[in-house]
């Protein structure tokens, strides 16, 4: 059974209009330096898993579009360039410590704000909204998934 997850990108770095524009509508997921990211990841993530596409640190925060896994993981080359702001010292290729997956963009979809997925109670339970969290990737319900699905096409969820 396919895992779904939230993956937050700052619009500047990567939008998801960068990803539709991308050769075969697939970016690598670079630059995630926080391990429990990684973890997710390097052990949990596989292709076809779903993807909600979210712009972070931006005037209008929120999901902003449908995504997919593809492929498995393999070694952030960012972590081996010194000059990437994701540039990690300690890090080799016979010994990374960085890994990333590649997306794939399914639809781009309305904006989905933050505030909204506030005011839902249905999605209450969702990590990304829990007081605190701030990590770049979070695990994401299967009804979780459906709610934001049925929100996005246009309708609320019950």
């Amino acid at each position: 059974m396919p895992q779904y997850w939230l993956m937050k990108s700052e619009p500047e770095e990567a939008s998801i209009d960068d990803l539709a524009r991308a050769p075969g509508r697939t970016l690598p997921w670079t630059g995630v330096r926080n391990y429990q990211a990684r973890n997710f990841m390097r052990d949990l993530m596989q292709s076809g898993d779903g993807v909600l596409f979210y712009h972070s640190s931006c005037p209008h925060p929120g999901v902003a579009g449908v995504a997919e896994v593809v492929g498995r993981p393999y070694p952030d080359p960012t972590q081996f360039d010194p000059s990437s702001p994701y540039h990690d010292p300690k890090a080799t290729p016979d010994a990374p410590r960085w890994v990333l997956v590649d997306v794939r963009l399914v639809r781009k979809t309305r904006l989905l704000p933050l505030a909204e997925m506030r005011q839902a109670p249905e999605l209450a339970s969702m990590q990304v909204l829990q007081r605190g969290n701030r990590l770049s990737i979070t695990p994401v319900t299967p009804a979780h998934w459906r709610a934001v699905l049925a929100r996005l096409d246009g309708g609320e969820a019950h």
